[in-house]
C-alpha cells in the first residue's frame, strides 16, 4: 500500500460498499478505528462549534457509548427509554428537556438493531425543534438507519460499529456517515466534521498487530484452565499485546486513544462483512422469528412490542425482561445449558457498569425520571441469534421452562 496515499484513499473500497448498502454517497462515509472515536471528534467538532453543553442520552446502553460524551466535555441527560423500542421515550425527552436551553445532540440508539421509524421521526422532530442534532447509534445494525417516509436518513450524524460482539465478524472498525443536509443547515460544522474526520491518523503499528492477533489471542486464552485464562489476558493488556473490547478508562468516563482511522486490513475484513450482510441478516431475521413466536405471551416476560410487529428485523441479539433479576437469572442458566449463550445486556446500566459515577453524572440522576429504565436493568436478558434454528427452537423451550 503506497504511504503517500491518503487514510481515505486507503479505505475508499469500504466507503464503496457502505455507500451502496445503504443507497447514500461514499463521500459521507468516514472509517474509523473504532466508533466511539469516530463519535469523540464528532462531539469535539460541536464543541469547537457550537460550545459545551447538553447531549441526551440513555442508561439502557453500553458505558463506550457514553464516554464520548463525558469525555469530551459535555453533560448527559439521561431520559427514561420506551420499553417497546427501547430508545428514548419522546415524552420523557420533552420533560427532561424543559431543564437544559443548552442542549447541543440528541443521541437515537437502536438497541440490539430494533429500529422502529415512527418513534425515531418523533424523536427527531423533538430535537429539530429544540435546535439539537440528531446522532444515530447504528452500533448494533451496521448500515440499518432509521428513515423518513421518504426513504431518506433522519440522523445529521449515524455512528456504525463494527467491533467486538456486533453484526459483522470483523471485531475491530466502524464508520461515521454525515448527512449532506447537514451542508445546508450548518455548513461549518459540517465542513468541520468532514475535515477531522477525513485527516484522522492512521492507526500505529502495534494496534495493527494487536487487532490482527485478536481472534487467535482469545481462542488460547479461553482454553487455559482456572483463572489462568483471565490473569494472563489482563497482564498482555497491560503491557499492549492484547486490546480489551471496552478498557478499564473507558469505565471511568474516558477513552483509552486519540482518535485515529482504520488500517487497510481492517477495511478489507470490513468489505468482506458488508458483503455477507444479506445472510448474516437472513439467519438472525429466522431466529428472531423463532423467538418471537415461541416466547409471545410468556407469562411476566416481557418482549418488547416493536418486535412483535411486522417482518422480524435481523437483531443482535433478542431482549427480554423477567420479572426481577432472579427469574432473569434463571433463564440465562437455562440457556446456557442448552449450549445458547444468553447475557445481561444491560444489566449493570452502563454496561459492563462504570466505576466512577460522578464522571457520567450518576451520583446526581434523579432516579424518578428512568423508572422503566430501571426495570428493564433488573431483568434484562439477551438471546443470542446467531445460531442454528433447531438450537433456537431448544432455547425457547428452555425460556419457556425457566420462566414457569
Amino acid at each position: 500500500m503506497n504511504d503517500r496515499l491518503s487514510a481515505r484513499e486507503r479505505v475508499s473500497g469500504l466507503c464503496d460498499v457502505l455507500a451502496a448498502r445503504t443507497g447514500t454517497d461514499a463521500r459521507d462515509w468516514f472509517p474509523v478505528f473504532k466508533a466511539r472515536y469516530g463519535m469523540q471528534v464528532a462531539f469535539d467538532v460541536i464543541e469547537g462549534r457550537h460550545g459545551r453543553g447538553a447531549v441526551m442520552t440513555q442508561l439502557f446502553t453500553c458505558c463506550t457509548a457514553v464516554d464520548p460524551i463525558v469525555c469530551t466535555g459535555f453533560a448527559p441527560r439521561y431520559a427514561d427509554v420506551d420499553a417497546d423500542t427501547l430508545s428514548i421515550d419522546t415524552d420523557s425527552a420533552k420533560r427532561l428537556a424543559d431543564a437544559d436551553d443548552d442542549l447541543r445532540a440528541v443521541m437515537l440508539q437502536h438497541t440490539f438493531g430494533l429500529i422502529d421509524d415512527a418513534s425515531s421521526r418523533r424523536l427527531t422532530a423533538f430535537a429539530r425543534e429544540r435546535g439539537a442534532l440528531v446522532i444515530e447509534d447504528c452500533a448494533h445494525c451496521v448500515t440499518r438507519m432509521a428513515r423518513d417516509g421518504g426513504g431518506t436518513p433522519l440522523a445529521d450524524i449515524s455512528v456504525h460499529s463494527f467491533g467486538v460482539e456486533k453484526i459483522l465478524p470483523t471485531r475491530f472498525g466502524g464508520a461515521i456517515w454525515i448527512n449532506p443536509k447537514l451542508a445546508e443547515t450548518d455548513p461549518q460544522l459540517d465542513s468541520d466534521l468532514r475535515r477531522h474526520l477525513g485527516r484522522l491518523p492512521r492507526p500505529t503499528k502495534r494496534i495493527g498487530m494487536v487487532t490482527r492477533l485478536y481472534v487467535n489471542e482469545n481462542r488460547i486464552l479461553s482454553r487455559l484452565p482456572g483463572g489462568s485464562g483471565g490473569a494472563l489476558r489482563s497482564l498482555l493488556t497491560n503491557i499492549g499485546l492484547y486490546e480489551p473490547p471496552i478498557a478499564e478508562a473507558e469505565r471511568r468516563g474516558g477513552l483509552a486513544y486519540e482518535p485515529m482511522g482504520m488500517t487497510p486490513w481492517m477495511a478489507r475484513r470490513a468489505t468482506a462483512g458488508i458483503d455477507g450482510l444479506d445472510a448474516n441478516e437472513t439467519g438472525r431475521r429466522r431466529v428472531t422469528a423463532i423467538y418471537r413466536d415461541g416466547l409471545h405471551g410468556l407469562g411476566d416476560v416481557h418482549i418488547p412490542g416493536r418486535i412483535l410487529d411486522g417482518e422480524a428485523q435481523p437483531l443482535l441479539r433478542f431482549p427480554l425482561f423477567a420479572q426481577d433479576t432472579q427469574q432473569a437469572e434463571r433463564i440465562i442458566a437455562a440457556v446456557r445449558a442448552v449450549g445458547g449463550y444468553a447475557e445481561r445486556w444491560y444489566r449493570p446500566e452502563l454496561f459492563p457498569g462504570v466505576t466512577d459515577e460522578h464522571a457520567y453524572g450518576l451520583d446526581a440522576l434523579d432516579r424518578s425520571t428512568v423508572q422503566v429504565t430501571g426495570r428493564l436493568v433488573e431483568g434484562a436478558v439477551s438471546l443470542p441469534t446467531e445460531v442454528s434454528l433447531d438450537r433456537a427452537g431448544e432455547i425457547v423451550t428452555a425460556v419457556r421452562g425457566a420462566a414457569a
